[in-house]
């Protein structure tokens, strides 16, 4: 039996066709951080994931995807979190045809756990106040035992010094310090979605 003309072309243009909402996990090829990245930077990837329409795989494992850095903002000393944002712009099937496309960031998995999406297919670093609080109280600590040691005839007056001392370097410590950077290594998976249908023909 053969199928109408119009139901053909139908088909045809539904299984070319990446619809909206799908997702496709997406794997760094080279390394970027905020540390040195700049705007317009470029970014490649690959597809870790395929996609398929009716049965047919469209969007098979290891095609080819081109982004560029549309924003590297680095992480402060006293405040400011480090920021990544990225914007994808080509993917290369392996047949070689090249396909403009710009599907959202949804999630991605450094390995570190600390970041989030942002806006704007942005990457942003989690906070370190836990870990700047735990150097400070490492630092108060250290000086007090080791004005207790020094000045063990003072009733506890060596350590008291000494722990404010220690305070007073870890704080130092942790304002001459910048916060960790986004760091998206070689390997990273990025989930992305496509909020708009793009037609691969």
């Amino acid at each position: 039996m053969r199928l109408p003309a119009l139901l053909l072309v139908a088909v045809s243009t539904f299984a070319a066709e990446i619809p909206q909402g799908a997702h496709v996990m997406l794997r760094m090829e080279n390394s970027i951080t905020t540390r040195t990245a700049k705007d317009g930077d470029y970014v490649y990837l690959r597809t870790g994931s395929p996609i398929s329409v009716a049965g047919s795989i469209i969007l098979p494992v290891g095609s080819y995807v081109q982004g560029v850095v549309t924003n590297a903002k680095r992480s402060g000393r006293l405040k400011g979190r480090a920021e990544l944002a990225i914007r994808l712009e080509t993917i290369t099937l392996p047949s070689g045809s090249v396909y403009k496309f710009s599907p959202k960031l949804a999630s991605v998995d450094s390995g570190t756990g600390d970041q989030k999406v942002g806006k704007e297919n942005s990457v942003q670093e989690g906070s370190t106040h836990g870990q700047d609080a735990a150097r400070i109280a490492i630092l108060a600590g250290s000086g007090g035992a080791l004005g207790a040691i020094i000045d063990q005839g003072a009733r506890g007056a060596g350590a008291g010094i000494g722990a404010g001392a220690g305070a007073a370097v870890g704080l130092a410590t942790v304002l001459l310090t910048r916060g960790r950077e986004v760091e998206l290594r070689q390997g990273t998976a990025l989930d992305v979605t496509f909020d708009r249908p793009v037609a691969l023909e």
